[in-house]
């Protein structure tokens, strides 16, 4: 009995122990990954700084030889000329005509198949449909660019006349690269609403167009703006399927078909011909650094539309 009595009390003994080397084991684990994770934060925004501090810097080092008001009110671009030119105007100008004719052209496709899809599909129709539309996501661009160059330019040419190449090609094949971006974000903005408002709208008398018209629509509208602001930084930020096929001619198209260029392939065109830390390499790290700050803007843009929608 009394030999029992001593095993009870070391085994109370024990327990403590194993349950404090427990803790500590777990404490240091805790420990560990706090470290991993902080330290993975700290490197990520330290790249991600670094690479703005230095396209930032030697970006800005174009204005040493170049006036601000000859880069970016200028459409002279001829750096390999006796008198070099550095006009970015033709770039930036048909940067944002290619982005809005893109996000034209995908919108009101990409919001129909979002409604199809959230609300009038069947569920085995939904399941077949959205892997099928996330597929084009995983084509490599240069796969649009080689369909555009040998389907859709031809075909512009024969339709309108002339070569086929310019802003149009380059739209369509942007505006069905961002067409699953779109449609996806939505579709899952107008699957996450409250049925409530479905319910109240039909209970109401509404026909179903009109409760997706003036009910569903408007109450995600925050999230179809996010899917917008997100096709449009794609959108800008592409360069080898645009390269393609938008003829990449320095100058102001004069229509949508047109040769031009935009600020991603004039940077692909001619950083091969370059060498660092001339004025004309300079300059192509500037328009980097435009791209960059046009894609910053549009993430703060997205931030300040989700505020707002959850103060709603």
């Amino acid at each position: 009995m009394q030999k029992t009595m001593q095993m009870d009390a070391a085994a109370r003994q024990a327990k403590p122990d194993g349950a404090s080397r427990w803790t500590r084991r777990q404490k240091w684990k805790d420990d560990a990954m706090r470290i991993v994770f902080v330290g993975s934060s700290i490197l990520v925004t330290l790249i991600i700084f670094s690479i703005i501090g230095f396209v930032g810097y030697q970006g800005s080092l174009t204005f040493k030889d170049v006036s601000p008001a000859q880069f970016f009110l200028s459409t002279d671009w001829s750096p390999s000329s006796e008198q070099p030119r550095f006009g970015a105007l033709a770039f930036l100008y048909s940067t944002i005509v290619l982005t809005v004719l893109s996000v034209a052209l995908a919108v009101p496709l990409a919001l129909s198949g979002a409604v199809f899809m959230a609300k009038i599909a069947p569920k085995w129709m939904r399941e077949i449909l959205r892997p099928a539309a996330d597929l084009f996501v995983g084509i490599p661009s240069v796969v649009y660019g080689l369909i555009g160059l040998t389907i859709i330019v031809p075909a512009l040419g024969k339709l309108f006349g002339g070569i086929g190449y310019g802003i149009l090609p380059a739209a369509i094949i942007l505006a069905v690269m961002i067409l699953p971006t779109i449609m996806s974000i939505s579709e899952d903005t107008l699957r996450a609403l409250p049925k409530r408002l479905e319910e109240a709208s039909m209970a109401l008398g509404a026909t179903r167009w009109q409760t997706i018209w003036r009910v569903l629509l408007p109450a995600a509208r925050s999230g179809i703006m996010t899917a917008v602001i997100l096709g449009m930084g794609r959108a800008i930020g592409e360069t080898m399927a645009v390269f393609m096929v938008i003829g990449n001619s320095p100058k102001i198209p004069a229509s949508l078909l047109d040769s031009t260029t935009v600020l991603t392939t004039a940077i692909v065109k001619d950083m091969a011909n370059t060498f660092y830390g001339t004025t004309w390499n300079n300059a192509l790290y500037l328009m980097a650094l435009l791209l960059l700050v046009i894609s910053l803007s549009l993430i703060l843009v997205i931030r300040v539309v989700s505020k707002r929608s959850e103060l709603k």
